[in-house]
């Protein structure tokens, strides 16, 4: 297991970020998006899907639970399991049907959910550093990636 972290100070770094970790995803690989609501998941999300080569709008699946989106070289699927709280929820949400299949999965509020996804993954928080903005000011945020495998290991090397 080795973590690194990152730290954005605007919504187009953080999204810079993404798009940095999307091209350097392959097929099979998994993330686990954990932070609070509005910490940076989505637009870190809407980052790697632009490394990706996706040309399509990125939004939050929270009422659909999953978006499929189409990159230069395999898909993006897009989990969002914020409505779930049953493992047993899992099986209807398809996520078994790609998890290290021909795409890269990239799955929001997974992290109740880490023993049925397993190991091969990254764990990626996102923290809103809200203390260190001024009154109405963006926050910067902190973008950690913690793996579990070796293949994890080589995507943390790769940036």
């Amino acid at each position: 297991m080795s973590e690194k972290s990152f730290r954005t100070a605007s919504r187009e770094e953080t999204i810079a970020l993404g798009e940095r970790l999307g091209r350097a995803l392959a097929a099979g690989d998994v993330l686990v998006l954990t932070g609070d609501l509005g910490a940076g998941k989505t637009q870190l999300t809407k980052g790697i899907a632009a490394g990706m080569g996706v040309t399509d709008d990125v939004t939050s699946p929270t009422f659909t639970i999953e978006m499929v989106y189409e990159g230069a070289e395999m898909p993006l699927y897009h989990f969002d399991l914020y409505r779930l709280d049953d493992p047993d929820q899992l099986e209807d949400t398809g996520i078994f049907d790609v998890l290290g299949a021909d795409g890269v999965c990239s799955i929001e509020w997974g992290e109740q959910f880490a023993d049925e996804i397993g190991d091969a993954r990254v764990d990626v928080f996102v923290t809103r550093l809200d203390d260190e903005a001024a009154p109405g000011e963006e926050p910067p945020r902190e973008v950690r990636l913690v793996t579990h495998d070796a293949r994890g290991d080589a995507l943390l090397s790769a940036l």
